[in-house]
């Protein structure tokens, strides 16, 4: 059954698996093409490394324009993230970015709040899907999280009302939400998917996730070839766990989108497996892993670059350099499927750069 899921997987993504009506198309004679390349913190210059090593092995036509985080706080965009950086992004079309680490309590603007904001990723997109060879829970899993990315809780309002009192608002938009709402429609119908699930907690919050399900309703009424559904929050966490093959695509808002995409990552293994990308504004698409920074075994050559390694390979779908981006899929899952050069999260006790070298072995 994961086999099936694989080739389906990969099959629907050769034509488009971020479909954007303003990305680049590019042939098989494409002149190399320059990426933004966050490394990021913790593990992350460890793991862009071995995404780098694998791309070059596999003769993938990037050239990376490396950005580190700053070490004091860009005035211009509030951040450790300078504007250099992001103009990077804006000029280059195209990213990938490694674990970023943000303070907690510090008072320092989120860096990934920062890259949504300023660049407008308004969507994220998480395939998940049970990986060949890998047993986990669930060996049937296949749908894909796309979450509202701009506002919602993290829009970042919050105030202190009274001493001991303190408000966030919560700003849902009806631009926001037909946007992301048109997106999955559009996922959907251009992977053969069937279904597409708006999820809400409206009998709670009326207005807000009101709104959310007023735009999805008049979406949907475009796609008559595409099922359509809501879903109470709380019942479709319940629902996952009991049986994931009930959804198809899943599109929500910010903050119930980064609760239901960790959960499905657990489904098939955790985040260290699950590719994600944001898709922006003007054909923006930032592909990131969307773990934590480990700082506890950075440095250590323990790390596991999957997760960063398949949203490189979404970045290069979206490229249209799809043979590429299927060599290094196969190469990655199959080093995961052989058991042999597993890291440790997965039960192995291979270093970040025997998966690597395996990987490039594989190419």
């Amino acid at each position: 059954m994961a086999s099936q899921i694989m080739r389906r997987f990969i099959t629907s993504n050769k034509s488009r698996l971020l479909t954007n009506p303003n990305f680049r198309h590019f042939s098989s004679t494409t002149p190399t093409i320059t990426a933004t390349l966050f490394p990021g913190d913790g593990i992350g210059p460890e793991i862009a490394e071995s995404v780098k090593q694998i791309f070059r092995i596999a003769e993938v036509p990037i050239e990376w324009e490396e950005h580190y985080v700053g070490k004091e706080i860009d005035p211009r965009t509030q951040s450790f993230l300078t504007w250099e950086s992001l103009e990077s992004v804006r000029r280059n079309k195209v990213g990938l970015k490694g674990p970023m680490a943000t303070p907690i309590g510090k008072g320092h603007r989120s860096l990934n709040l920062t890259l949504r904001k300023e660049l407008n990723l308004y969507a994220n997109v998480r395939p998940c899907f049970s990986l060949p060879g890998y047993k986990t829970r669930y060996d049937d899993v296949n749908l894909v999280t796309i979450r509202e990315n701009t506002e919602g809780e993290y829009s970042g309002l919050e105030h202190q009302v009274v001493k001991g009192v303190v408000e966030s608002l919560k700003i849902i938009t009806r631009q926001a939400s037909l946007r992301v709402a048109e997106y999955a429609f559009q996922y959907a119908r251009a992977h053969g998917r069937e279904r597409v699930s708006a999820i809400h907690k409206a009998n709670i919050m009326q207005k807000t996730d009101g709104l959310f399900l007023k735009c999805c309703r008049e979406v949907a009424e475009k796609y008559p070839d595409i099922k359509y559904e809501e879903v109470v929050i709380d019942n479709c966490c319940m629902m996952l766990v009991k049986n994931p093959t009930l959804f198809d695509v899943l599109v929500m808002p910010n903050l119930y989108g980064d609760i239901i995409s960790d959960l499905c990552a657990g489904l098939i293994g955790g985040l260290g497996l699950t590719p994600s990308c944001n898709i922006g504004e003007g054909g923006i698409a930032l592909a990131e892993a969307v773990h934590g920074s480990a700082p506890d075994i950075a440095g250590k050559n323990l790390a596991n670059p999957t997760a960063l390694l398949l949203s490189g390979v979404a970045m290069l779908r979206h490229l249209e350099l799809h043979d590429k981006a299927d060599n290094i899929q196969n190469a990655v899952l199959n080093t995961i499927a052989e058991g042999k050069y597993r890291t440790g999260d997965l039960g192995g006790s291979a270093s970040t750069s025997d998966f690597t070298k395996a990987v490039c072995d594989h190419l």
